[in-house]
Parts: structure tokens; C-alpha cells; sequence
């Protein structure tokens, strides 16, 4: 899973042999796999990319630029992004940064023609960041994995292919390894419940999976609810490393409740801080779910996890209904919420939750949190670094880490199973 250090000069040799863009070299790139790793001093490495262009070198090819978007590097404000260079007189395009030796991320590749390259952008500063955001997004279509790397493809919230990088002192995924290529890799001994939630009190109706890992016991399992379910049903699918974690004693056995968002409208309405959807989870969604399953109704077995939207839902849900729900898993918590996330930190207002901590309009409990956040979110790292120390100063039970990384779900299927394991160590 983790990326191999090469020889030094191993890019440099790659580039100057006199075989380069040749089949024999292409099959040797190929059997490396992509991106490859150099050591560097100062515990950073030299990552380089390739992309082999089908249609040859620049004079039988109309690609222009091989824009590349790393999660948490890319400048995606940038009117002139990232791009591969083309070893002239060849089908090669490569691209080297310098990063530290325990970054982990998503990226794809974006080939684009002259069609599709940046226009001139016009008017003032907002005018021109609104058309450069809009000519960025133009082309998420053209996005590609990339075919030489050996991990296998993912896909992120909007659907998107992606491919993985971990570098080799990353925080480990063990769990995760036995997935290999196949990200969408389902347990052998069992498939999840699907079930359909028609609310009442939300007046809506949507999937929810239920899934069972380790034996029935008279002591009911924990629940664990996992917000934006869709993610870990479909797109980074979670059963395999949940039965791999439980197998490895990393975490005790539970029921796994995971609800659907429906879609982002709805999620947007129903996530941040929404006081009738908790309550709908607990007047219907939970009888329901004990009608196929039974888990423990005791706070101290109950984990509510999330990320992003669904890490401010998780606190929130544990810190007004803390008599159901007794521990929190939250990921890059969006605790900038009602505010604008792309304040500037000396201008940034504390977020309506954290403000809530702060000044103790939540009753005091015995909650149990584990938190985390990328250092390369920029404005969520700050709003959860000011959730951090209002919680601990409220006298809070808080494991809190900054991950090497961005806003990306690469990054917290890792940090889910550590979480777990730390908010259900005394049930293991």
C-alpha cells in the first residue's frame, strides 16, 4: 500500500536513458507503478508523476496540458493550475514535487486539449476568481486516474475516480491493505441489510445499511452510526476493513448503522446542527434498526461518526443528546458553520457549536471524542484547533490529531478504525 523509496537518481536516469519513451521503458515505469518515491533530506521525499500520452509526442497529439489535482496541494484557485511537462520529442509527461515522507492523498490527472485550456479571466477580483472557479470545474469530466499507479482507483464524494498515494512513513491502514486493487473489495461472509427509511418527521425517505461484524454475545454489540452512509456503502466501501479491524482485534464487534444523505440539498439542510433530524434518528430511525438488529442502547456504546458536515452533525447529535449518544468521531469537522469557511484566520468568527461549548449552553457530560483534522485543510484545521480547546477547556474527554493531509476520504477511512478503536477500547 505504502509507496517504496527508489535509488537516488533514479528519476534522472529514467529521463536521460537513451531508451526513454520506448515500450521497454513504459513496461519498466508500469512495473514500478506511479508516483515514485526519492528520499530527501529533512524527512521529505521527491514524488514524481508520468503520464504516457496515447497519441505520441507534441507533433501528433493534441494535448496541451496534463493538469494534476492533488487533494490539499493543488492550488485550485490558481488561474494557471499545476501542470505534467512533456519530455520534448516524446509521449512522456512527468512532473516532480517535494513533500513529507509521511503525506497521504487522492489525485487525478486531467489531459486537456488547447479547447480546454484556462481563458483570459476579466473584471474584478471576484469576477475573476468566479470564472476561474467555474473554468476549474469545467474539467472534472476530463479527470482521470492514473493508469500507471498500482493501488487501484477510489472515488470521492461527487463520484470522481481517484488514485492513492501514501507515502512510506504514512500513519498505517492496515485494515485497508487486504483491499488491494479492488477499492470496491466486499466482505465473503456477508452483505449489509439495505433498508429504506421513510420519515415522518422529515418528510422524506432514504437507504439505510445495517451491517453486523464479530459474534452475538449477551452483551448487545456497540452501535456505531456513520453519517454520510452512501460514502462508506458505495464509494469507499467500509465492510471489508471493518471485518478486517474486528479480525485483527483492533476493534470490538458492532452494529453498523449507515444513513444515506439523500442528496447534497438535503444534506446541506440536514446535517449542520439540525435539531429535527437527531430527533427523527431517535423516534424513528433506531426502532427501526432494532426491528433487524440488536445493539446496545447505552451511551458509552453508541458512536456517532462523520466527516466534514458530518463531524459538526456528530458533536452536535453527542453534545444535545448526550443520554443516547456517548461517543463522537469527528473528522475535519466543518465547526466554521454558519460562517464563511474561506475567512482569513484573523477575520474568522467562531463557529455557532463551538460558541455553544464556549459558553457552556450545553449541559456538561461525560462524552468521549475523538478528533481530527488535515494540515493541509487550511481553514478547517483553525475552526477544529478553536472546537479542540473549547472542548478541553469545558473539561471534555478529547483525543485530538492533525493528519498529514487534505479533506479526503484517503485520509479518514485511516482515521475512522483508529478512532473506533480508541472510543471502544474497553469493549474490545
Amino acid at each position: 500500500m505504502k509507496l517504496a523509496f527508489q535509488p537516488s537518481g533514479t528519476i534522472s536516469n529514467l529521463l536521460s536513458a537513451s531508451y526513454s519513451g520506448s515500450e521497454l521503458w513504459w513496461e519498466h515505469i508500469a512495473a514500478l507503478g506511479t508516483p515514485l518515491v526519492e528520499a530527501r533530506p529533512d524527512h521529505q521525499v521527491q514524488l514524481t508523476f508520468f503520464w504516457r500520452d496515447p497519441a505520441g509526442n507534441e507533433r501528433n497529439s493534441d494535448i496541451r496540458r496534463v493538469f494534476i489535482d492533488i487533494n490539499g496541494i493543488t492550488d485550485h484557485h490558481s488561474p494557471q493550475p499545476q501542470s505534467l511537462q512533456r519530455l520534448p520529442e516524446s509521449d512522456i509527461w512527468y512532473w516532480s514535487v517535494t513533500i513529507d515522507d509521511d503525506w497521504r492523498g487522492s489525485y487525478s490527472l486531467i489531459p486537456v486539449t488547447h479547447a480546454h485550456l484556462p481563458p483570459d479571466f476579466y473584471g474584478d477580483t471576484q469576477q475573476r476568481n468566479q470564472q476561474q472557479r467555474e473554468w476549474w470545474c469545467s474539467l472534472f469530466p476530463l479527470s482521470i486516474p492514473d493508469p500507471l499507479n498500482l493501488q487501484g482507483c477510489h472515488r470521492n464524494g461527487l463520484g470522481m475516480s481517484l488514485s492513492a498515494a501514501h507515502m512510506p512513513h504514512a500513519p498505517e491502514q492496515s485494515a485497508w491493505a487486504s483491499i488491494g486493487r479492488n477499492s470496491l473489495a466486499q466482505p465473503d461472509t456477508q452483505q449489509p441489510v439495505l433498508l429504506n427509511w421513510q420519515s415522518h418527521r422529515l418528510g422524506n425517505q432514504r437507504r439505510i445499511w445495517l451491517y453486523a461484524t464479530g459474534e452475538e454475545t449477551e452483551r448487545p454489540r456497540p452501535l456505531v452510526i456513520l453519517l454520510d452512509g452512501q460514502n462508506w456503502a458505495e464509494r469507499t466501501p467500509v465492510f471489508s476493513a471493518l471485518e478486517a479491524a474486528t479480525e485483527q482485534q483492533h476493534i470490538p464487534g458492532a452494529v453498523w448503522l449507515l444513513i444515506d444523505v439523500i442528496d447534497m440539498s438535503r444534506r446541506e439542510q440536514e446535517l449542520p446542527c439540525n435539531r429535527d433530524f437527531w430527533l427523527a434518528v431517535q423516534d424513528e430511525l433506531l426502532p427501526l434498526a432494532a426491528q433487524h438488529a440488536t445493539f446496545s442502547d447505552s451511551p458509552d456504546n453508541t458512536v456517532v461518526a462523520g466527516q466534514s458536515y458530518g463531524g459538526l452533525a456528530a458533536l452536535y447529535a453527542a453534545l444535545h443528546w448526550p443520554q443516547r449518544f456517548g461517543c463522537v468521531l469527528t473528522q475535519s469537522g466543518s465547526f466554521w458553520w454558519p460562517y464563511s469557511k474561506m475567512m482569513k484566520s484573523s477575520e474568522r468568527q467562531t463557529g455557532w457549536l463551538t460558541q455553544q461549548v464556549i459558553e457552556q449552553k450545553v449541559t456538561p457530560s461525560s462524552l468521549k471524542i475523538f478528533q481530527e483534522a488535515g494540515s493541509r485543510e487550511d481553514d478547517i484545521e483553525g475552526v477544529n484547533q478553536q472546537m479542540y480547546e473549547a472542548l478541553k477547556n469545558a473539561g471534555y474527554h478529547v483525543s485530538y490529531r492533525v493528519f498529514n493531509g487534505g479533506h479526503d476520504s484517503l485520509c479518514w477511512r485511516g482515521g475512522l478504525i483508529d478512532g473506533l478503536s480508541w472510543l471502544l477500547s474497553e469493549n474490545a
